[in-house]
């Protein structure tokens, strides 16, 4: 599986419950493929910050599929928001939306 979502990291959704719980599978496809591959993973990798920093990174999108708690983390929106797409504000908890530093970031 690892050489799976090392080439394609949508291949996470073929993945069983355990792999999609395996932080090196969740953290090679999230960082090595498709940040998007987060949507795949179970909760406990949605809320592991090291895991969503890595999707953010790679796609400012995969914000939506964080935890309420990461949504409103400030680095992890900021990366989200600066690093790759403004759009990616929409997804944040309304503290980070009020927030002037992101929002300049994010714009």
């Amino acid at each position: 599986v690892l050489a799976a979502v090392t080439q394609n990291g949508y291949a996470l959704y073929y993945a069983t419950e355990v792999l999609k719980a395996d932080k090196e599978v969740v953290f090679v496809a999230a960082v090595t493929q498709d940040g998007e591959a987060l949507k795949h993973a179970m909760e406990e990798m949605k809320a592991d910050k090291e895991v969503v920093l890595a999707a953010v990174t790679q796609n400012g999108y995969a914000l939506y599929y964080a935890t309420e708690v990461l949504k409103a983390d400030k680095e992890v929106v900021f990366v989200a928001a600066v690093t790759q797409d403004g759009e990616a504000l929409k997804h944040a908890m309304e503290e980070m939306k009020a927030d002037k530093e992101v929002v300049l970031a994010a714009v």
